[in-house]
């Protein structure tokens, strides 16, 4: 059980290159069920973690890189359809890339001492759950313009709320640190 969260974050990741495909190729709702397998499977690896002990610092790092390959790519590719507006996709693209630039540096400084803020949690649900109106639309067409709408608008806001406050208050050491006593991977002895 202690590698089952590391697996299924790996098959969300190794599964985003078909969710871009079926998209670009018009299979839609193939692209919304496999968009839906792997929001199960991030909801799932976290409880199994959590549950039976089987955290590790690859799933602590794994995960959250999992979900931003996952959005950033459908941002794009639903951007390239004309889904998304680009203004959007722009904002949600240029917020992660310097998300990863700002951490990378931290992390070759040795000082990264952050960890993932509230306004960035609900940042991630509403860029999920805007991608998956719009994938219901293109797939099983189920229509809520008026949702869809609504959720462009928090995904901006949110997008923008949590940049800022990922580079002001991360800034300030003792946010929270990784634990070094995590093993790198769950494989049992």
């Amino acid at each position: 059980m202690r590698h089952v969260p590391n697996i299924l974050t790996s098959l969300r990741l190794f599964g985003v290159p078909l969710v871009v495909w079926c998209l670009m190729t018009e299979a839609t709702t193939a692209a919304f069920w496999l968009f839906v397998f792997a929001g199960l499977t991030d909801a799932v690896d976290g409880a199994i973690a959590r549950m039976f002990n089987a955290r590790s610092r690859l799933g602590l790092w794994l995960d959250p890189i999992a979900d931003k390959v996952l959005l950033v790519s459908l941002y794009i590719a639903l951007g390239l359809r004309g889904d998304l507006p680009f203004w959007l996709v722009v904002l949600v693209v240029l917020r992660d890339v310097l998300i990863v630039l700002y951490v990378a540096v931290y992390v070759l400084a040795g000082a990264l001492t952050s960890t993932p803020l509230f306004i960035s949690k609900i940042n991630t649900a509403a860029q999920m759950i805007l991608v998956a109106i719009l994938m219901a639309r293109l797939g099983p067409g189920w229509e809520s313009l008026m949702l869809e709408q609504a959720f462009i608008i928090v995904v901006a806001v949110t997008t923008g709320a949590s940049g800022a406050a990922y580079l002001l208050t991360n800034r300030v050491k003792g946010r929270g640190t990784l634990d070094p006593n995590l093993p790198l991977c769950t494989f049992s002895h």
